[in-house]
């Protein structure tokens, strides 16, 4: 985050200039599998988190303490 923004717009010129002179069937196939790439991990990552979630309120509930919030 600290890096400025034109470090993050960089490319591999030969990605690029392969990319740009392929068909359209090259490009969506570059597409779908850039989706295949990056949906997967994404929703793993949404997945654990909500098990984890989950989890912690589960056990905070019960902690020891009953609904009306007083210890005895």
């Amino acid at each position: 985050m600290l890096a400025p923004l034109s470090a993050f717009a960089q490319n591999c010129a030969l990605c690029y200039t392969q990319a740009s002179s392929a068909g359209a069937r090259m490009i969506e196939a570059l597409r779908s599998g850039i989706l295949v790439l990056v949906i997967p991990p994404t929703l793993g990552s949404i997945g654990m988190i909500f098990i984890v979630r989950h989890k912690h309120t589960r056990f905070r509930r019960t902690d020891g303490a009953d609904e009306s919030g007083q210890d005895w």
